[in-house]
């Protein structure tokens, strides 16, 4: 690293940091932790999953993970589904409620982001510059 990219890296990581604080304040429930909607998204885009592969893809123990799990399942937005071929084998599934909450809260965050984006007035140059930094963001989060 260079003097010039610890400081991009500095500048970038607050800019991110302050964002996304706000963007996860827009949820559509309340009193949902940011562990319990990451869950719900993984299994929204990656569909049902076992506790251990759901830990693993969140980096979390599956301690942790069963503790997430069993709060998702008290509110009725995941349901344990049994293993057809192996009864020891427990999925995690999302509900349809569950699916719900997932779509709102996308749904609030992009509005959100589009509110912001819109009150910044910012010209046809810097929206592209906006959508160029989101190809990198991605790319870089991607990596």
């Amino acid at each position: 690293m260079t003097a010039d990219s610890d400081d991009s890296a500095a500048e970038l990581r607050y800019a991110l940091f302050r964002l996304t604080r706000r963007l996860r304040s827009a949820r559509a429930l309340d009193a949902m932790s940011d562990a319990q909607l990451a869950t719900l998204g993984a299994l929204r885009v990656h569909g049902r999953r076992t506790l251990s592969g759901l830990a693993e893809h969140e980096h979390v123990t599956a301690p942790t993970m069963s503790a997430t799990v069993n709060g998702l399942a008290e509110l009725g937005l995941v349901v344990r589904v049994p293993d057809e071929h192996d009864r020891r084998r427990v999925y995690v599934e999302l509900t349809p409620q569950g699916e719900s909450v997932v779509i709102e809260t996308i749904r609030k965050r992009n509005r959100l982001l589009a509110d912001l984006i819109d009150a910044q007035q910012f010209d046809d140059d810097e929206l592209a510059v906006l959508d160029a930094a989101s190809a990198l963001l991605k790319r870089m989060a991607d990596a």
